[in-house]
């Protein structure tokens, strides 16, 4: 009879039909050993180190005649001898005993693709799965057998991959070239390799597409600047067809003046698993490790390698400090939530430097084909994440001729996370310095010109003057930079709130067309749309926007209280603004919700609170002010304030 050992998964002894043989782990180690071995045999010394490492030699010894000892009682059992026993020396027939070392050592006649999978499906598993010895041998001895078997992987993968033709042989490709990446992440030929598996240079192509596509964006820009009273128009349209502004091909680092960008850093942190669902882990982390590979065809990124990864992905106490330690300046955070029947994966780019949310998307996974939607999701991820990388790498080539500049605005920057008119005024004045380091420095100028906007709602005094400062700055920035979709933003919200809703409108298109998933971008469309009363897809702009950056800015659920009350949903209004971090911005939206539900007692403390901070505001005054495209929804606002008690 044959007997056969598992070394992959699982260390085992089964016998032809497969009944487990209850052999001690030492003992199976002991054959496991003598396998690979090109002799078939030991000293009997050599194994009491190799199990038991440099301990007292009698004892190890003694120990040793025990394990063989039982050795040969399961043999006689079995009425086999599959291990033999000369004077000092222990020798292996292999003649009646098989393993998948074995096929990992001699299967070398059969094709390519054929050992691939054989391969693969060892190689998927942790060799020896939980055995852990202490001695300085076996460790050494692992270590020898792990990089035998990337190699054999390696070379076998070099042979096989041109063989490939179905999706069952690509699939294969794909699971050989996770494993190999697991081994060698940081190996340029190994990444060369994974780049003709993964057909890379399709996806270089669809990013070059996209730019191709997205210079079209800003020409449409370029177009709308041009038409609005011709300021600018020549200057705006010439730099939107410059090469310089749009010429980073397929994520290439850009050069700015003699200054280089250097390259990128990005850490692909660990899913968190939010569902009921235990498989979804699974299959999110095997995700990841095929968007890693996916950036492998990017020489614009450098990827914290996934065990670095991983550790810090645990401990988010350090990833501040390990961020800034490793110079990244990108993370990609995922999280697994839903029901059992609706799983879903979602994913988000994060800049660094000021926490911004660059992208964001959701993928349902639990109608997933692992052999064919898997990857699609994955290449989407690494494309997507890719190329608003390399945008974002294109807005920063200002930043690195402009570092004074950059370092005033960002202060400036989270003086505005609060939006009370103290903090205004102190994010003007960076804002300010900002421009006097740099007077074309565009984020500074668009930023400043939301200072002014967002004053003027906070005044609630229709000073006009605030509204033409807002406007004009904001056309500033689209001047010097045509492709940036803060200027857009903010020459949007301008023109909205001085009741131009279809200049705003096109502004506001434009400026999500730069930038899709820029959080900031979507919620001011939203807030947009509220004031061209069209509250339902304000409200469906607002939720992704939330969605997209969950440590949500009272801006955005004081937009989503205004959409909510235009729907008649006064209630959900209230706990919009109850989720503000200061609720008293939106006192008059608040009291006008009560007053609509029928608790006027409510409503009247919050009409005290803000005749205590703006004694002279008056309902028909604001009304006149406040842009609204129809006369329903300005009805239904006094109708609230009225009842109020305003």
């Amino acid at each position: 009879m044959t007997f056969v050992l598992e070394t992959f998964g699982k260390l085992r002894l089964a016998d032809e039909d497969g009944n487990v043989i209850a052999l001690p782990e030492k003992g199976l180690l002991l054959l496991a050993y003598l396998l690979t071995l090109d002799e078939g045999s030991a000293y009997r010394t050599t194994i009491a180190r190799f199990l038991w490492g440099e301990t007292d030699n009698g004892a190890s010894d003694t120990t040793l005649r025990k394990l063989l000892s039982r050795v040969k009682a399961y043999q006689s059992d079995l009425g086999s001898s599959f291990v033999s026993f000369e004077g000092s020396t222990i020798a292996i027939d292999r003649a009646l005993l098989t393993s998948d070392i074995q096929l990992i050592r001699e299967d070398e006649a059969s094709a390519p693709f054929a050992r691939l999978r054989r391969l693969v499906k060892l190689l998927d598993q942790p060799f020896l799965g939980p055995v852990k010895i202490q001695s300085r041998e076996f460790k050494s001895w692992v270590v020898d057998e792990g990089n035998r078997h990337v190699e054999l992987l390696e070379r076998t993968l070099r042979e096989a991959h041109a063989d490939a033709q179905t999706r069952d042989d690509a699939e294969v490709l794909r699971k050989a070239a996770v494993i190999l990446f697991r081994s060698e992440p940081q190996d340029p030929e190994t990444l060369q390799l994974l780049l003709k598996i993964f057909n890379a240079e399709q996806d270089v192509e669809s990013l070059q597409n996209y730019f191709a596509k997205r210079r079209g964006s800003i020409e449409r820009g370029a177009k709308f600047s041009a038409s609005d009273k011709g300021n600018g128009s020549t200057k705006v349209a010439a730099e939107a067809r410059s090469p310089s502004r749009n010429g980073a091909a397929a994520g290439l680092a850009v050069e700015a003046g003699s200054i280089a960008h250097a390259i990128p850093r990005l850490v692909l942190l660990p899913p968190s698993n939010q569902s009921v669902s235990p498989d979804a882990g699974l299959i999110a982390s095997s995700l990841i490790e095929d968007i890693t590979i996916g950036f492998c065809a990017f020489n614009s990124l450098r990827v914290i390698a996934p065990y670095s990864a991983v550790q810090v992905g645990h401990n988010v106490e350090t990833q501040a400090a390990f961020f800034e330690r490793q110079a990244v300046n990108y993370v990609l955070e995922t999280r697994i939530s839903g029901s059992a029947d609706d799983v879903t994966l979602f994913a988000q780019l994060i800049f660094v430097d000021d926490a911004q949310v660059l992208w964001a998307e959701r993928f349902g996974l639990h109608r997933l084909d692992l052999l064919r939607d898997k990857r699609a999701i994955s290449r989407q991820i690494a494309l997507s994440v890719s190329r608003e990388i390399a945008r974002h790498e294109e807005q920063r080539a200002d930043i690195e001729l402009n570092p004074a500049a950059y370092h005033r605005y960002l202060a400036g920057k989270r003086d505005m996370t609060r939006m009370t008119l103290p903090n205004l005024r102190r994010a003007r004045k960076e804002m300010k310095a900002a421009l006097a380091a740099s007077p074309d420095f565009a984020p500074a100028l668009s930023a400043m010109g939301r200072t002014y906007s967002k004053e003027w709602l906070l005044t609630a005094r229709g000073d006009i003057e605030l509204l033409k400062q807002a406007e004009n700055l904001s056309r500033q920035a689209i001047e010097k930079r045509s492709d940036f979709a803060d200027g857009y933003r903010e020459f949007g919200v301008a023109k909205l709130l001085q009741g131009d809703f279809d200049e705003s409108a096109e502004a506001m298109e434009v400026a999500e067309a730069l930038a899709p998933h820029y959080a900031d971008v979507i919620a001011d469309h939203a807030d947009t749309l509220v004031h061209c009363s069209r509250p339902g897809m304000a409200l469906q702009k607002i939720e992704r926007a939330i969605e997209l950056n969950p440590l949500t800015p009272d801006m955005y659920l004081w937009t989503a209280a205004g959409a909510n009350y235009a729907l008649g949903e006064f209630g959900s209004s209230i706990d919009y603004i109850g989720q503000m971090s200061d609720p008293s911005l939106a006192d008059r939206l608040a009291a006008a919700s009560w007053a609509m539900m029928g608790h006027a007692d409510k409503a009247r403390i919050l009409v005290r609170r803000v005749r205590e901070a703006n004694p002279n505001f008056d309902v028909d005054t604001w009304l006149a002010a406040v842009p609204s495209k129809e006369q329903w929804h300005k009805d239904l606002y006094r109708e609230g304030l009225k009842k109020a008690g305003f």
